[in-house]
């Protein structure tokens, strides 16, 4: 990846320029293509590592979900936190995101895994490092990708209002500190993995923020994520 040359959304492009000419961005540009060259396998591929915001423009975003580590096994990461592709078996922690919106808003479960819908719905589906190495969980977080989405919070925080921050468990928590809670909503519960979703369980948080937004003049986000196959009761 080329910090000179990062193919990115325009308005993300704009408001990020001064991270991408920084020390920092270069030196995380070198360490990806040394693990290249070296053999290591990173996910997501580098077309997709800023999906997230190819996805969903700075001026559209209404909510984010923060995530930490892209998926480090095959075929899974697509540069969105927490989706998979519709052909790769749903992730646990989704499947309990996907139990909370069934509870909470009463839609059905779907069979798939692909929540790029939602980043049409003005979520931005951030991880805090944006890649990893294939099988090696944690890798890149000490490259570089924690200042660079630390900085893209902060953005949103101070340039646009209203927006509502879903912090899932004590990582997203750490990122609270970045955001003007006098200009936006801050949700937080436990993370949806199964170690911890108890926590995450009936947290609410989708109609919150949707009662949120709509108080604010904003259009809700739709939740639903449709399916044409049947749904998923079998396996609850």
């Amino acid at each position: 990846m080329n910090p000179n040359q990062i193919n990115i959304e325009a308005s993300w492009k704009e408001v990020l320029k001064e991270e991408f000419s920084k020390p920092y961005f270069s030196q995380l540009c070198t360490q990806l293509l040394n693990d290249t060259k070296s053999g290591h396998i990173i996910y997501p591929p580098e077309e997709l590592i800023f999906y997230a915001f190819d996805r969903t423009p700075i001026d559209k975003v209404k909510a984010v979900i923060i995530g930490q580590d892209p998926y480090h096994n095959p075929d899974q990461a697509m540069g969105l936190c927490f989706s998979v592709p519709k052909t790769v078996k749903r992730p646990p922690s989704l499947l309990n995101i996907y139990k909370e919106i069934n509870r909470d808003l009463g839609y059905d479960i779907p069979t798939h895994g692909d929540i790029s819908s939602w980043a049409d719905e003005g979520v931005l589906l951030l991880n805090a490092m944006l890649t990893v190495r294939k099988n090696e969980p944690g890798s890149h977080q000490k490259i570089g990708w924690q200042q660079f989405t630390n900085a893209v919070i902060s953005k949103i925080s101070a340039q646009r209002e209203h927006v509502v921050f879903l912090l899932w468990g004590n990582f997203a928590k750490g990122k609270k500190s970045l955001i003007d809670e006098s200009k936006h909503l801050i949700l937080e519960s436990g993370h949806p993995s199964p170690l911890s979703a108890r926590y995450f369980h009936g947290n609410g948080h989708f109609s919150k923020t949707n009662t949120y937004l709509t108080e604010k003049g904003e259009e809700p986000i739709n939740w639903d994520l449709k399916d044409d196959t049947d749904q998923l009761k079998l396996f609850i």
